[in-house]
């Protein structure tokens, strides 16, 4: 988790070794919303950035809390499969939504709080949540992996994800102009929770660009976000030469943290010729990750990326540029 472990507040990060020896994947995951880098920078209002710890005792708590996670996930485990998950924007809320019900930093109030009026629905806000100092917060949660489909534009528009459907840019200004402000809402006051409420957003993902060479960043993207590759199918056999020599598809609700494998697991792995195999039988762009193996027999992800259809490029380029209203 080294290469994600950029601190999600202004306290001195922890040890990336400490966040390394984290075994099991959700608490895993649940270390990686707390602490891996933003995706973005602070925006104009409502875009203030979301810091899950008040002081360095929580941070020290909080980590003492994931280990003791790690050492017995069962009850998370639990919690995940009651939850019924498929998506992973819902995984993600899932996550945290237990971090701030048993972990030792800000409580939650409430969460998925639907907005209404006259029986149409505005909104939902994803968390309240009250601070041990009393401040009392709404947090927008969002999880986003997005490809740079540009040619050295510096725009967000370039972000794209890698279905299409979504665009960086897009999904900030949603953020900043209808999810952010629906705690400031008169309808809001309505539901019983008292505020005011202070709007953050909690914005974390990855971001990947063309065989791992990074193009200038927007000023909106944070510098420290974490970083991805990818790759054409026909660009495959040689790009994944330099990678590594073990690789694995990744499910879709295996995005968040970086992988890590026992032995037990390794059976999963492939070569890079037989990995192209199996995407011979995928439509469209598919996560991969490489892995490297530890003196402890662990293995653990190296690097990760898309792998996208050959005419991918050509329609990403396209969608970038598209004029919208949404």
């Amino acid at each position: 988790m080294s290469e994600d472990a950029g601190s999600a507040a202004s306290f001195e990060a922890p040890s990336a070794a400490r966040l390394d020896a984290l075994v099991d994947a959700a608490v895993r995951d649940i270390a990686w919303l707390l602490f891996s880098p933003d995706l973005l920078r602070a925006q104009r209002p409502p875009g203030v950035l979301a810091t899950p710890f008040e002081s360095p005792d929580e941070v020290a708590a909080s980590l003492d809390w994931l280990e003791a996670q790690d050492a017995d996930p069962a009850e998370l485990h639990g919690h995940i499969a009651a939850s019924r998950v498929t998506r992973l924007g819902r995984y993600a809320e899932c996550l945290l939504g237990w971090f701030l019900k048993q972990g030792p930093a800000a409580r939650l109030i409430a969460a998925n709080v639907p907005l209404r009026r006259a029986g149409v629905t505005l909104g939902e806000c994803d968390f309240l949540v009250e601070t041990h100092a009393g401040r009392r917060l709404h947090w927008e949660l969002a999880v986003k992996c997005y490809l740079h489909a540009g040619e050295g534009r510096g725009e967000l528009a370039d972000y794209v994800g890698p279905n299409l459907q979504d665009r960086f840019d897009l999904k900030l200004v949603h953020l900043l102009d209808h999810q952010l402000p629906l705690s400031a809402r008169e309808e809001f006051a309505s539901l019983g929770h008292r505020g005011p409420w202070d709007p953050q957003m909690f914005v974390k993902g990855w971001l990947f660009y063309r065989n791992g060479i990074a193009e200038r960043d927007p000023v909106e993207i944070d510098p420290t976000h974490a970083r991805g590759w990818w790759t054409t199918r026909a660009e495959w056999p040689s790009f994944s030469g330099t990678q590594a020599d073990a690789w694995m598809l990744l499910p879709r609700l295996e995005w968040l943290a970086p992988r890590v494998r026992d032995r037990h697991h390794a059976s999963g792995f492939v070569t890079g010729d037989a990995l192209a195999q199996q995407l011979a039988q995928q439509t469209g762009p598919t996560m991969v990750a490489a892995f490297v193996e530890r003196a402890d027999g662990l293995w653990t992800e190296r690097s990760r990326g898309f792998i996208v259809p050959d005419d991918w490029p050509e329609r990403a380029q396209a969608f970038a540029r598209e004029q919208t209203s949404r």
